[in-house]
């Protein structure tokens, strides 16, 4: 099977399979004498595993050592949970990063009074806040403000 029929039959770009051959995650692939990609069925398996492993946010260093276990069939299921239980860590660490983010901008939302004035207590906050939300005070804009004379 050529890189295109590869490509189409696993989910995986003709692109992401040149790379993964590249790093090493899957072996160089046989060439027709017209130097057409050639991959085999254990391949094919090859590139589903990756993909999965890419859908379920592993790194490629870890997919590396997925593969690795994966490929060695002396291998202890310890060695496999152990890095599946650090993407889990790694998971939850990212969506309570990204539930304090959902956090910082409804309150920055519910600051603004999304009217006519120019001001916006939200440009304000990122203008002047620190990087992190566990170091950001209380807006600015938490604070009502009236409204400027001559605008509603």
């Amino acid at each position: 099977m050529i890189i295109g029929q590869a490509a189409a039959a696993t989910g995986v770009s003709a692109k992401m399979i040149r790379y993964y051959e590249s790093i090493g995650l899957l072996p160089a692939a046989q060439r027709t004498e017209a130097g057409y990609r050639v991959y085999s069925t254990a391949d094919l398996h090859t590139l589903r595993f990756i993909r999965r492993a890419r859908d379920l946010g592993f790194s490629m260093e870890a997919i590396a050592e997925l593969l690795a276990l994966w490929r060695d069939r002396s291998r202890h299921s310890a060695d496999v949970k152990r890095l599946a239980e650090a993407q889990i860590s790694a998971l939850t660490d990212k969506i309570a990063a990204m539930q304090a983010m959902v956090g910082t901008l409804s309150h920055l939302a519910q600051c603004c009074h999304g009217d006519a004035r120019p001001d916006c207590p939200i440009l304000e906050e990122l203008a002047t806040s620190p990087a992190t939300p566990s170091q950001m005070p209380e807006p600015a804009a938490a604070r009502q403000r009236p409204a400027p004379s001559g605008r509603k």
